[in-house]
């Protein structure tokens, strides 16, 4: 009989590590998923800080330059001009005789 109980101990004992063991097992899983989309939502910052005001010909860092009134990007190291919408526009306004008027339609 003494030996029975002892079984049925044991048995009480192994179900408690049992839970045990289940509940951080989920806990650490709920972890490690939390740690995975932090990861994630941090690579992609990353990404988008690492191309933003960069030139797309060379890489460089672009820098705002004002020409005629209109705030441009320009690359420090080619030396390329990059406008934002309406930039090119407000450009030709600006100009009637030139190149850039005759290809954007506008009368003279």
């Amino acid at each position: 009989m003494p030996d029975e109980k002892d079984r049925y101990g044991d048995k009480l004992r192994d179900l408690e590590r049992a839970r045990e063991d289940k509940f951080f097992a989920e806990r650490d899983r709920d972890l490690v998923e939390k740690m995975r989309t932090q990861e994630t939502s941090k690579q992609a910052a990353d990404r988008r800080t690492g191309v933003h005001m960069r030139c797309p010909k060379c890489g460089e860092g672009l820098a705002a330059a004002n020409h005629f009134g209109v705030t441009v990007e320009e690359c420090v190291n080619c030396g390329g001009m990059w406008l934002d919408k309406g930039e090119l526009d407000e450009l030709a306004k600006r100009e009637s005789s030139g190149w850039l008027a005759r290809y954007l339609g506008r009368p003279r």
